[in-house]
């Protein structure tokens, strides 16, 4: 799902991209071409009107023949791509395995790293032993001065305990890293969970309370003290929830910027000692820091001074158990699939043993796995095909913005420059990730866990005080994905997502417009939206807007943000206009800036119509053919209250009921439910 990726690292989301350039061979998706122009008819639902509906129009006959697989809580292009790229990754482990790799390498250190995965024989026996040290570590704990250097011992190795440190941009100097601290310590996905007063949130947070009761169990409790802690942790997780600040309002770079020096830092939270909390967590000495929620770090400060070391034993108890759920025996993978699986996303079925262990190597092994990945799968020749496309995207941004009329001289120049200044990153680094430092062993899977978790850990903080490394990837090769950075302004496409159905040599070139090219023009359209326009082309938060300019903008932008809030995911729960809005104005952009390049390139020589479609047709026929997908309903609801991506029905729908083009290909009238009587735009 196309993607902004974050000023500041957050967490991993499900969110996939677009694109690719036809290098390799299609093997089934929902976008085969069955009529050899690269979109199926079998797809439609012909009983629906195109103006009525047009996402069911062109994708319901698939979404009808193509239920969910039980192990996934949503099924589409994207999942299947990323499903079939487990596939090849898996490959190139089980050879590695047997390969007889030297030691040190990176092939010895994938292969070995699957391995202890997959030894879930061992990983049984253990039980609890891996965690046992952290737990009878806690279980010592006497008073709130021992706190300190607890935290530190235990993220070094993890996250999720109280807080977050990690190293950021300056966003007055994009050339500097800093460091940071931010809100973290919670187990359900945002600070609403905890907050929402609404029947279905009630019984989630029950939910809740009775898997961290069951998981306590599993780890030795008798059944009335593990009730007693989950409580209690929940409690104590619901006050930091209060204390967070929402997911949307972290969408403005200016809400989450806050440098301190170290002094003004220990007099918010005087209580926590921060000099050896950095010293024990091995950062370099810096005089400034971002503190990007301070009211987070008040409360903090207050629980430290305030609650009782037993609330601290519970909580911290419960965190290292979440952490490491996924890599202990079956009983922990099983139960924290029952929560986070099942009643938050509706998956039916645990994933495959070797599919959790594909994915763990990529997470904690990404450019080492990427490097064969690439090898295999991604001649280098491909990242001419896709940057010559990027740029196709570029310049017809660069000539629409001079003839916006909402926008004037002095502002179009800084955006022109902004434009220029891209930086574009096809496939996989120019600098590949040196994991010698890193020890990987063919037993012991939570071990390499930990120490792959610490060594990037050391890595990022390494970066304080230095110049920013414009060569890193936040992203790994086979990742299904890609993004925009506002603080490097650049867009990122990842080897892994750069492959068929998104694109296809053998389809119709509106087709592949539709799809990936709309796909570029939403990372490019990234830049200025409601967040990306706030930085410059250097990637600093600078206003380069003159104030008429921005108040249009702005107004542009609540037409976006209401149409948005509008749509309905399920009785009584809406999309979050300002959550989903700089996604939103990407798809609305990227749409308008490659419909635009579509059509200069048929300009000499139009297309005929195929199957009844005009070119014009067929290309939205595209749009939607990325966008098809069946949501569970736990998912959809999921998605709707803690995803900046709106799901995938509006996404198809949202922009194009805005698109006087759309209408015009298809023949939509003032009053049909695809023309929207105030249409928004922007680019």
């Amino acid at each position: 799902m196309f993607h902004s990726f974050p000023v500041r690292r957050v967490f991993a989301v499900l969110i996939l991209f677009l694109a690719c350039l036809g290098v390799l061979k299609a093997r089934g998706s929902s976008g085969d071409s069955t009529n050899g122009w690269g979109f199926s008819t079998a797809n439609l639902d012909r009983s629906c009107k195109p103006c009525d509906d047009f996402y069911e129009f062109a994708m319901g006959g698939w979404m009808k023949n193509n239920p969910i697989p039980p192990e996934f809580p949503s099924w589409g292009s994207f999942t299947i791509l990323a499903d079939r790229n487990q596939s090849s990754m898996r490959g190139i482990l089980e050879a590695s395995m047997k390969a007889n790799a030297p030691s040190g390498s990176n092939q010895q250190k994938i292969a070995d790293f699957y391995a202890s995965c997959m030894d879930t024989t061992a990983i049984d026996a253990s039980a609890i032993k891996p965690i046992a040290a952290d737990l009878s570590a806690i279980d010592k704990l006497k008073e709130s001065g021992e706190l300190q250097p607890l935290i530190s011992r235990l993220q070094q190795t993890g996250s999720g305990y109280l807080f977050n440190f990690d190293s950021t941009q300056d966003l007055d100097d994009s050339t500097q890293v800093i460091a940071e601290v931010e809100q973290g310590g919670l187990g359900l996905p945002e600070r609403d969970y905890y907050t929402r007063a609404d029947d279905q949130s009630k019984q989630l947070r029950a939910d809740y309370v009775a898997h961290i009761a069951k998981m306590f169990a599993i780890a030795g409790d008798s059944p009335e003290k593990a009730d007693a802690e989950a409580r209690t942790a929940m409690n104590f997780e619901t006050t930091l929830a209060n204390a967070s600040m929402p997911r949307a309002q972290m969408r403005d770079p200016h809400a989450v910027w806050h440098k301190m020096t170290l002094p003004q830092l220990q007099g918010l939270a005087p209580a926590f000692p921060w000099e050896a909390y950095f010293r024990e967590r091995n950062a370099p000495q810096f005089s400034a820091i971002n503190v990007a929620q301070p009211d987070f770090f008040k409360e903090a400060n207050r629980l430290l001074t305030e609650a009782p070391v037993d609330q601290w034993k519970s909580y911290l108890r419960w965190h290292v158990i979440h952490a490491s759920a996924n890599e202990l025996s079956h009983a922990f993978v099983e139960e924290n699939f029952n929560f986070y699986g099942a009643k938050l996303s509706g998956s039916k079925e645990l994933q495959p043993r070797w599919k959790r262990c594909v994915q763990s190597v990529n997470r904690n092994l990404g450019e080492a796995l990427g490097q064969v990945y690439v090898e295999k799968y991604f001649p280098s020749e491909a990242k001419a095909h896709a940057r010559e496309m990027v740029l196709n995207l570029i310049a017809a941004l660069k000539s629409d913005i001079p003839v916006l009329t909402w926008m004037g001289p002095e502002t179009k120049k800084e955006a022109l420059g902004k434009l220029q200044a891209f930086q574009i990153k096809i496939g996989y680094p120019d600098k590949w990730r040196d994991y010698s430092a890193l020890s990987v062993e063919r037993s012991g899977y939570l071990a390499n866990v930990q120490r792959s978790i610490s060594f990037e850990h050391a890595r990022d903080l390494h970066k304080i005080g230095k110049l920013v490394d414009r060569t890193e990837w936040g992203m790994t090769p086979p990742t299904v994905n890609a993004y925009y950075n506002s603080t490097m302004n650049e867009i990122v496409f990842p080897a892994g997502i750069l492959q068929p159905p998104f694109f296809d040599p053998k389809a119709d070139d509106a087709i592949n417009y539709g799809g990936m090219g709309a796909g570029i023009g939403h990372e490019i359209t990234h830049g200025f939206d409601d967040e990306g326009s706030q930085f410059d082309g250097k990637g600093n938060l600078r206003d380069w807007w003159t104030k008429e300019d921005r108040k249009n903008f702005d107004q542009r932008a609540a037409c976006v943000q209401q149409q948005f809030d509008g749509y309905e995911v399920e009785p009584g729960l809406h999309e979050n206009g300002k959550l989903v809005l700089g996604e939103s104005i990407a798809d609305l952009g990227g749409l308008a800036i490659s419909y635009a390049a579509y059509e200069e390139s048929i300009a000499a020589k139009r297309p005929p119509s195929l199957d009844g479609f005009t070119p014009e047709q067929r290309f939205f026929l595209g749009w939607a053919q990325v966008w098809g997908a069946n949501l569970r309903p736990e998912y959809a609801r999921l998605m709707a209250n803690s995803n900046p991506h709106p799901i995938s029905r509006f996404r198809v729908n949202g922009p194009l009921s805005n698109t006087e083009l759309f209408a015009r290909a298809f023949g939509c009238k003032k009053g049909d439910a695809m023309v929207r009587e105030n249409a928004c735009k922007i680019w």
